[in-house]
């Protein structure tokens, strides 16, 4: 084990059962910080208890229910100061949007934006008291790119980009980072764990059904992110004194997100001249 980092760090983790939240849980552990966890399924997390012992605290939350949410935080805030969010928890309904249910549509946007939010905002005062923290919010590149099935999950990961951006425009002047995190495929069993809606005639055949083959064919092991290297590089920003606002890590996080980019760049400097015909006439 590494020699700790002085001071002890708090942190506070959501979906950190597996995946990247497991792993950054245990990069903050190892490095002998502090961490309060939080999980669906508690013994998920029996190995980092074993290992780093009363120095992990696991929490049982459900982020589509906003009491739960404010409990576990006030909990949390109890038992001593918080350095460091991770808004972690996320999964992904793939589907045309006409075919989601409304629980489906509700239960994303709950999950990928309104609990970061609640979370977001109720670590803010005590952030602002103890002058400063950091804010890490686990996005993807589906926060900048936009691909057919995928309507309620970009909803959810662009509003958490909108809102991050603004938050941290806010919270500077008290020495509060936000910084959110852009991984692109990576190996986390994220891909496994997609949830589908029940396929209509009417899209089968489209760009909705081919991106949904395509999707369901997808295993783990083709995907080239590390979740390891992808938590050490977040550890890493937390001791920047300087973060970005955004980490784009991956090869195709890059490649896509520089495509979009330019794609709406492009677009944007065509109607330069359209855009200036709507002013009062002088």
């Amino acid at each position: 084990m590494s020699v700790p980092d002085k001071p002890v760090r708090h942190w506070f983790i959501t979906g950190a059962s597996g995946g990247l939240g497991h792993h950054i849980a245990e990069q903050a552990l190892r490095h002998g910080d502090r961490v309060t966890a939080t999980a669906r399924d508690r013994t998920a997390l029996d190995d980092l208890a074993a290992a780093h012992g009363d120095r992990l605290t696991v929490e049982t939350l459900d982020l589509t229910q906003p009491a739960s949410v404010t409990a576990v935080v006030d909990r949390t805030l109890r038992s001593g100061p918080v350095d460091i969010v991770v808004n972690n928890a996320g999964y992904a309904v793939v589907g045309a949007a006409e075919e989601m249910t409304v629980e489906q549509v509700r239960d994303q946007v709950e999950v990928l934006l309104l609990a970061p939010m609640l979370i977001t905002r109720a670590f803010l005062p005590s952030m602002r008291e103890q002058g400063g923290g950091r804010i890490i919010q686990i996005s993807s590149m589906g926060g900048q790119v936009a691909i057919p099935t995928h309507s309620a999950y970009h909803a959810g990961k662009w509003g958490l980009e909108g809102f991050s951006e603004s938050v941290g425009r806010e919270v500077a002047d008290f020495g509060i980072h936000v910084t959110i995190v852009e991984p692109g495929g990576t190996r986390t069993g994220f891909a496994s764990a997609l949830r589908y809606t029940e396929e209509t005639a009417a899209y089968r055949d489209n760009a909705v059904g081919r991106t949904r083959r395509r999707l369901e064919a997808i295993s783990d092991d083709v995907l080239t992110g590390d979740p390891a290297k992808l938590a050490a590089v977040v550890y890493r920003t937390t001791r920047d004194p300087n973060p970005p606002l955004r980490l784009a890590l991956g090869s195709d996080t890059y490649h896509a997100v520089h495509t979009a980019l330019s794609e709406r760049l492009t677009a944007l400097e065509a109607q330069k001249d359209l855009a200036a015909t709507v002013a009062f006439t002088v």
